[in-house]
């Protein structure tokens, strides 16, 4: 195949092999870390209530009562050594057995049934262990009693745990939310039979995106449907970018070069590179196998994703929603009816808007502007002020008095809180755009929709008079790029200066 001079400049840019297979073997582990940590703290939480759960029962068998339980505590303290020393034991088995068992990598890939009797199998041999141990060191006082409960109770609660979390997972799988976007560089039958595979089993999440062609592999023995092919090689990262992909498959052989080049743009842009095992030579050393489904694949870059953070991320908008719609609900009520009486209408106002990968979503307001508001968009546009894709307007005739004041205080925006905590929106992110403006966007504005929109952000802060749709864009990257939860508390504390002060527009 003739290298254009895209992938000339990438090949270029390799320092050896050597390198590249080296680093694609060492960036799986820190692509999990996020999701590990928070299966290893939960799995310790489960061993903790469970082992106290049993020594509960077995103090409450004794009628020993709550006076007893600390008699027993302060009196015996070699009795409740032993029993730390158990707890930590086994909890250091089951997340030692687990993680070797690959339980701490992503659900989506394996069975449940699978999952299950790994899950148990861990349960039982950390068990055995624990009774294996207590035999050695001859402790025959040992409560029985609690050993076995524990187990019996940390098997139970462990299943029910995954199973509650994997019936959430695929409700958000089925309304498209958590999916992973996919690209398949291919066209042949193994190509078609992925796709398949991937179109079927909902509840792997993955998402369908399209066929990229390696045109010197004439693969004449498939037919494959034009709207599903996007392009060839040339275009694959751009198609990645305009489509938020998140993984791309090579089903096919081509230049061990090529390959080589997209693994070092795939680590640039944060995708996800996955090949079909024994395609490629040498190249997927050292790298474990993976089944998506029924198809093994080779992951040779996964990229890292703070998903022990994005959850916290998650909590503290829930919570503070709850607490927001809660504490202001009277507010909610006055700016209703005084909307009501300023002008006719609704109070809320719902547009589409754009979210996460693309998403269309009901954005929620309250109303600021007249009915027909959108029909005389098109008469103000000569006098916008903005820059590019934005528009804003001083003096605006279509805003109401009272929409006036809700924009001055930026009491507009407090319906939003019901996006939050439905999961369209974060508390803190890019804002979200409308359709039109997002059709003007070039490539790398794209960028800004590859995380959840907030009702505030960056940009509402620091430069909210800046006109340029350019220092717009810059303050979103800006915060994708450091975004933290520090950086979340201290723009939520700025948001609440910002409306206390009435700088809004």
């Amino acid at each position: 195949m003739a290298t254009s001079e895209f992938w000339q400049r990438l090949a270029a840019s390799m320092t050896s092999v050597q390198d590249v297979e080296r680093l694609s073997a060492s960036d799986r582990p820190l692509a999990a870390r996020g999701s590990s940590k928070i299966w290893i703290l939960l799995d310790i939480f489960t061993v903790m209530a469970s082992v106290t759960a049993a020594t509960i029962y077995e103090f409450h068998n004794r009628s020993l009562g709550a006076r007893g339980l600390w008699h027993v505590a302060l009196t015996h303290s070699q009795h409740a050594i032993l029993l730390f020393g158990m707890l930590c034991f086994y909890t250091l088995s089951i997340v030692v057995l687990s993680r070797s068992m690959s339980l701490y990598s992503p659900n989506r890939l394996s069975g449940y049934l699978h999952e299950q009797r790994l899950s148990a199998q861990a349960c039982f041999t950390a068990g055995l262990w624990l009774a294996g141990t207590l035999y050695l060191i001859r402790d025959y006082d040992a409560p029985r009693t609690v050993v076995l409960l524990t187990i019996a109770f940390v098997t139970i609660l462990l299943a029910a745990r995954r199973l509650a979390f994997r019936i959430h997972l695929y409700r958000k799988f089925e309304h498209g939310v958590g999916t992973r976007n996919v690209l398949i560089v291919g066209t042949g039958p193994e190509a078609q039979a992925l796709r398949h595979h991937l179109d079927n089993v909902r509840n792997l999440g993955y998402a369908f995106k399209g066929f990229i062609e390696v045109p010197s592999n004439a693969e004449n023995g498939h037919q494959t449907p034009a709207g599903d092919v996007l392009g060839t090689l040339d275009s694959l990262f751009q198609h990645t970018r305009r489509l938020f992909v998140d993984e791309i498959f090579f089903t096919t052989r081509c230049e061990r070069e090529v390959v080589e080049g997209v693994l070092i743009e795939a680590r640039r842009s944060g995708v996800d590179l996955r090949v079909v095992p024994d395609l490629y030579d040498g190249l997927a050393w050292n790298n474990p196998i993976e089944f998506v489904g029924q198809f093994p694949t080779i992951p040779l870059h996964s990229g890292t994703v703070p998903e022990l953070g994005l959850h916290f991320k998650r909590v503290f908008d829930i919570v503070f929603s709850v607490l927001v719609l809660l504490l202001l609900s009277p507010v909610f009520l006055a700016v209703a009816i005084a909307i009501k009486l300023d002008s006719s209408g609704p109070a809320f106002y719902a547009s589409d808007r754009i979210g996460k990968k693309g998403r269309v979503f009901k954005c929620i307001k309250f109303r600021t502007m007249v009915q027909d508001a959108e029909k005389r968009r098109a008469e103000l546009m000569h006098l916008n002020e903005r820059q590019d894709v934005l528009f804003k307007v001083s003096n605006d005739p279509r805003i109401t008095a009272v929409g006036g004041w809700l924009r001055k205080h930026s009491l507009d925006e407090l319906p939003q809180f019901f996006n939050v905590l439905k999961g369209d929106m974060s508390v803190v992110g890019p804002r979200p755009p409308i359709a039109s403006e997002v059709k003007e966007y070039k490539l790398s504005h794209l960028r800004r929709l590859a995380v959840m929109p907030g009702i505030t952000g960056l940009w509402q802060v620091q430069g909210r008079q800046d006109p340029s749709f350019a220092s717009y864009v810059s303050m979103d990257m800006t915060y994708i790029d450091n975004w933290s939860l520090w950086l979340d508390f201290k723009i939520v504390i700025r948001t609440v200066a910002v409306v206390l002060a009435g700088t809004g527009t």
